[in-house]
């Protein structure tokens, strides 16, 4: 089932990035069930990971009793708790497979990217025409040509699988050369900063398969215990805005914005779900704002006096983490990733495992909001497919 899925999963994200949440759920529950039917018991997950995990979504209901929309804040932490113990679940289930299905499963893997990583080409090149086919339009509109973003973060996630497929080295190496050609070729920053931080991790690891891995895991939960007083200081002295576009000059604004109010409620956070209603998040930034950052002189000078300091969410996991559920929820987040971290140095193989994890690394500390389901849904299925790496030879 998890093979199937991530055939079709490229594709379709391309077309429409939030079908990566059914995809996901009907690929893992499906792969439960398959391995319930097979070994007449259920793949319990197991694993401190998994008991991190369901601690910091435990935490984010225990905040709905402070949260400004308390009834969000419980069934988000239900809802995406759920989904994180189904993924781990799956994970158990793909990992108890033979050596054959871990291999058809790489192959579906790399066979699914290229036909996504082709068709997302295609689609970039005759200006979005391919998903304003899908939606019935007979023109591409303006904001379509950022809709490949999710679908590029996504497979950027999965690209390092294809290095795992049973093929001859040098299709391997197309696949994962065309790939990273592709994906710097998209629209949005992310993606591109995520395949080559890709690549350098998983080069590391090459040469360290234990300590990389190992490294990353402590690199990424240090930046989250650490991000609000790394980056607010910075942040409140300013930062030269030369150059910066409007997405990333906004991002400044929506990270002070967020550690601001990290700083008035440190401990217990303003609840799961806050970003979304914390005071002050639909207000446009202030003149005083804009001149710290130099942004009156910049080339997005025309749209942040009229942008939103806080749409959604902060673009910044760690952020996130800290704004919703507070010191404990960002200890709880910071011990999750430094476990992916040492899971990823007793993978089949380590290389693989790390440069995905850099990936999405890279992916929630700079883009989509923590707790989106499509998103999700990406991480659980290449969880669970790192969970089925098949060994060498």
């Amino acid at each position: 089932p998890l093979a199937i899925g991530l055939a079709v999963a490229p594709a379709a994200a391309v077309l429409q990035s939030k079908a990566l949440a059914p995809t996901a759920l009907l690929a893992l529950a499906v792969c439960v069930l398959r391995h319930r039917l097979r070994h007449r018991a259920w793949p319990w997950p197991e694993g401190a990971a998994v008991w991190a995990g369901l601690a910091l979504f435990a935490w984010g209901a225990a905040t709905a009793l402070w949260a400004l929309q308390p009834a969000k804040a419980f069934g988000t932490s239900a809802q995406v708790g759920g989904f994180f113990l189904l993924g781990a679940a799956a994970c158990r289930a793909v990992a108890a497979d033979d050596e054959a299905a871990k291999r058809r499963l790489m192959f579906a893997a790399c066979g699914g990217l290229a036909a996504g990583l082709l068709l997302a080409a295609l689609d970039h090149a005759t200006g979005n025409a391919v998903r304003a086919a899908v939606r019935g339009l007979d023109k591409a509109p303006a904001h379509l040509h950022f809709g490949l973003k999710p679908a590029a973060s996504a497979m950027a996630l999965w690209l390092p699988l294809a290095a795992a497929a049973p093929l001859p080295r040098v299709w391997r190496g197309s696949v994962l050369a065309g790939g990273a050609a592709i994906l710097l070729l998209l629209p949005g920053d992310t993606p591109k900063l995520a395949v080559l931080a890709a690549a350098a991790a998983g080069g590391a690891a090459v040469l360290a398969p234990r300590a990389a891995p190992r490294l990353l895991g402590a690199i990424l939960a240090a930046s989250i215990l650490l991000m609000p007083l790394a980056l607010g200081p910075v942040l409140a002295r300013g930062v030269p805005a030369d150059g910066l576009g409007f997405s990333a000059a906004h991002r400044l604004l929506i990270w002070d914005f967020a550690a601001a109010r990290i700083a008035e409620r440190p401990l217990l956070g303003w609840g799961m779900e806050a970003s979304r209603a914390v005071p002050g998040r639909d207000a446009s930034p202030s003149p005083e704002a804009l001149a710290r950052f130099g942004f009156a002189d910049s080339a997005a000078a025309g749209y942040l006096p009229r942008a939103e300091l806080l749409p959604l969410h902060p673009h910044n996991g760690a952020l996130q983490l800290w704004l919703e559920l507070g010191a404990p929820g960002a200890l709880l987040g910071a011990a999750l990733a430094l476990l992916l971290g040492l899971a990823a140095a007793r993978a089949a193989r380590p290389a693989v495992a790390t440069a995905a994890l850099a990936s999405g690394a890279v992916t929630a500390m700079l883009s989509f909001g923590a707790w989106q389901e499509w998103w999700i849904g990406a991480e659980l299925m290449a969880a669970a497919a790192l969970a089925g790496l098949p060994r060498r030879g």
